[in-house]
């Protein structure tokens, strides 16, 4: 007999279930069942509801708690997009909601319809016992962030800021899960993140026959130039918080970053060096590659999207040392950028924090990083608004949690939703 699953679950077994991926560019499956799904909720537990629709089945769903104290709000956001899954890879059905091994499997597993459902699962403990959380709340779910958010977070801020109105801070995806250090577990809370840019390469030349010799080949180029981005080893660069975390994980784990280096204390982290080792540095990865029509045909354009992610602020400079390594053929152009932020490990919001997660794991550490993607706190930082990165996952030392996102067979154990839900719920009650 299958053991009844947790609210949290059942609703991020739900969640899984709606296909709302985002393949970019404009293009997506659309969020609005997902979208419609969280707002009967929501409407469910007496909340008044803001829906937006900027473009068609691209839904975000805004409400508004409010709490006992009327101080600053807090802002509770997730997105309700997917990226792509090829099911041929994957044991599960990517959009199943399987259960197996005490763990819920599937697209949006832990990027991010897990703390979807712990947000809704919280708010439904704490007001449907008749409690408030201390602090006015606006709480959203977002269309669209993993194409940047111009459909989802930014349209509602850019178009809606009154929703946000009394915020100053605001937690969302990718922060407060647990990393093991040699045996001894420890947390991340995401303090801030490297600024984005997506830029597009196009090389020219003539089209032909297939059988001429043409130096001048359009895809020739642009593979040379790929190559050198991709193969470009960019040197480390710390900032204060990249700083803070090399050191505390040197001192946790015995190791000196100046006798070792960097690099070294990260690679001793164990799986949680998948995320950290991106942001000491800059990284440009070519994702997508675009050229030709028929085998026997020289194209006269070739393309490739480069992803690139620097530490905040340093996205020109950046972009300056490209256009150097790739020459004056290629053409590059900006198809989207974003901000990146890096926020102080400190404050009544980090202190809390901190004091819980010691309160339901006791002794387990709790450092600052860097995240080396980017969430929906750029798009609230436009209005002022503090965002860090916490939906708290106490997890098995044995899961390689970076490789779930955006990864094959994403999926995230039950008992790390139940953990996390249960922080949560302290945190809107007691913060």
């Amino acid at each position: 007999m299958t053991a009844e699953l947790s609210r949290t679950a059942t609703i991020a077994r739900d969640l899984i279930r709606f296909p709302s991926v985002n393949w970019g560019a404009g293009r997506s499956d659309g969020e609005a069942e997902a979208a419609g799904y969280l707002e009967a909720a929501l409407q469910a537990l007496g909340l008044e509801t803001h829906s937006f629709e900027p473009a068609p089945g691209r839904v975000s769903v805004v409400a508004r708690v409010e709490g006992r104290n009327r101080g600053p709000g807090l802002v509770l956001h997730g997105h309700t997009d997917v990226v792509p899954a090829d099911a041929a890879n994957w044991t599960v059905d990517p959009f199943g909601g399987e259960i197996r091994d005490g763990l819920l499997w599937g697209r949006g597993a832990v990027d991010m319809k897990d703390m979807d459902a712990m947000m809704l699962a919280s708010l439904e403990d704490i007001l449907s016992s008749g409690r408030q959380p201390n602090r006015d709340l606006t709480v959203a779910f977002f269309a669209d962030e993993e194409a940047g958010g111009v459909l989802g977070a930014h349209w509602v801020v850019d178009h809606h800021p009154e929703l946000f109105a009394g915020a100053t801070e605001a937690i969302s995806e990718v922060g407060g899960y647990s990393i093991d250090l040699a045996g001894r577990r420890a947390y991340l809370l995401q303090t801030g993140e490297k600024a984005l840019v997506w830029a597009k390469l196009t090389a020219r030349g003539p089209a032909s026959h297939g059988s001429r010799l043409i130096r001048d080949n359009a895809v020739t180029k642009l593979a040379e130039a790929v190559a050198r981005i991709g193969r470009k080893d960019w040197p480390i660069r710390l900032t204060e918080t990249t700083r803070s975390l090399v050191d505390e994980l040197g001192r946790l784990l015995g190791l000196d970053p100046k006798q070792v280096g960097e690099d070294a204390v990260v690679l001793a982290s164990g799986t949680a060096s998948g995320f950290i080792l991106a942001t000491l540095r800059t990284t440009t990865n070519p994702t997508v590659l675009e050229a030709g029509y028929k085998h026997n045909v020289i194209p006269d354009t070739a393309s490739a999207l480069i992803d690139i992610r620097t530490l905040p602020g340093e996205e020109e400079a950046v972009l300056a040392e490209l256009r150097e390594l790739i020459g004056p053929d290629i053409e590059i152009e900006t198809i989207h950028t974003d901000i990146g932020l890096e926020n102080p490990f400190q404050g009544p919001l980090v202190e809390k924090v901190v004091a819980l997660l010691g309160e339901h794991d006791p002794g387990a550490p709790v450092l600052p990083y860097l995240m080396s993607g980017g969430t929906d706190n750029k798009s609230l930082a436009q209005l002022g608004i503090t965002g860090y990165g916490f939906a708290p996952l106490q997890l098995p030392a044995d899961l390689n949690f970076p490789a779930m996102f955006h990864g094959v067979d994403e999926r995230v154990p039950l008992a790390s939703l139940d953990f996390g839900t249960k922080v949560l719920t302290d945190l809107l009650l007691g913060y």
